[in-house]
């Protein structure tokens, strides 16, 4: 291929991927039912389970810890897994009404489309974090400029992951029904499996081992080091060693990587 032919198809690719991730965050962005929708499972969360649960849970933080103010980093983690993986459906209902064909016969290349679903998912997730951070004061968990810093790549790199997963499973559905049963099937254990409403170093050793093979686990943990830092001295240890944030967030971008490349692999087969 000639320098010139493999620039033109470089910006095709670039211009359909933005063409492909920016419909998706304009579609959620005016699908308002779809906003609370995302939050409101998280929030109940939050606010019932964190309220509720708290004089029973105080034990697992140390009573150094509200327990909300525990909870609130891995519900962070909770919308972004809620939001990149839900936002796959767009795959699906795009196969049911004929519009993904005419995106595969486009001059963009599977990968492109991957790319520009994943960014897609990820931005509607840093949006919908950014709208969550307008409550962490409420909980009284401290946000700061660092924080946020800190917070915008780990959450970026975790969105790309988990919407890696969500574009792989809608490349084998066929029916919005059930991709949402299988998400469903997935996303509990991932989520009650990872840490956000108890330390899994203090549960039993078959459930820790599962845990720690959780990669959500690792993402909720890194959010929590970054808004509760040495309070949160209760993160992830493997082999004895207590994982750093930037090593969970190397755990989180390999998987991610490898869940990406293996949707493009999936993608690429689509007719």
């Amino acid at each position: 291929m000639s320098s010139p032919d493999g620039q033109r198809w470089f910006i095709r690719g670039v211009k359909g991927a933005y063409t492909i991730w920016y419909r998706d965050v304009l579609r959620f962005a005016r699908d308002r039912a779809r906003i609370v929708a995302s939050l409101g499972q998280p929030l109940l969360f939050l606010f019932v389970f964190g309220t509720g649960l708290s004089p029973a849970m105080s034990a697992t933080t140390g009573g150094a810890l509200d327990f909300r103010q525990f909870m609130f980093p891995g519900i962070l983690a909770m919308a972004v897994l809620f939001t990149a993986i839900f936002s796959a459906i767009s795959i699906v209902w795009d196969r049911e009404f004929g519009f993904l064909k005419e995106i595969l016969v486009a001059p963009i290349g599977r990968s492109g489309i991957v790319l520009g679903k994943a960014i897609g998912a990820t931005i509607t997730a840093l949006l919908q974090v950014t709208i969550m951070l307008v409550l962490a004061p409420l909980l009284g968990v401290s946000v700061t400029p660092l924080t946020i810093v800190q917070l915008i790549p780990v959450v970026t790199i975790l969105a790309l992951g988990l919407s890696g997963l969500g574009i792989l499973i809608a490349s084998f559905m066929t029916s919005q029904q059930g991709f949402q049963l299988v998400i469903q099937l997935l996303i509990f254990p991932l989520i009650f499996l990872a840490g956000v409403f108890f330390p899994v170093n203090n549960v039993p050793g078959w459930l820790e081992v599962i845990s720690k093979l959780n990669p959500l686990t690792y993402g909720v943990d890194a959010i929590r080091q970054i808004f509760l830092g040495s309070n949160a001295s209760l993160g992830v240890t493997v082999l004895g060693h207590t994982m750093t944030v930037l090593e969970e967030v190397a755990v989180v971008g390999a998987l991610g990587t490898i869940l990406l490349g293996g949707a493009v692999i999936a993608f690429s087969r689509q007719e």
